[in-house]
């Protein structure tokens, strides 16, 4: 078995319980639905982490900053 065979979309698969749509009515509803299937399936995709630089991985962080109401704790001048 290939790999090619995973990318194709899985086979639509559609049961009116109720009501008799027309032809043109079920192809849209099919279309709709699969459009939405499609929309989840792209925004449930990850996107790829980037590489981070030897630049970034050596580099300390930043200190936190300073908590200016501590006041000066104590110093009497």
């Amino acid at each position: 078995m290939s790999d090619d065979a995973s990318l194709d979309p899985p086979e639509a698969v559609a049961r009116v319980v109720r009501g008799t749509p027309t032809p043109e009515e079920l192809a849209a509803a099919i279309v709709v639905v699969g459009e939405a299937y499609a929309r989840e399936r792209a925004d449930a995709t990850a996107p790829e982490a980037t590489a981070r630089s030897s630049w970034e991985l050596t580099a300390r962080g930043l200190r936190a900053p300073l908590n200016r109401d501590a006041g000066w704790r104590g110093f009497t001048g």
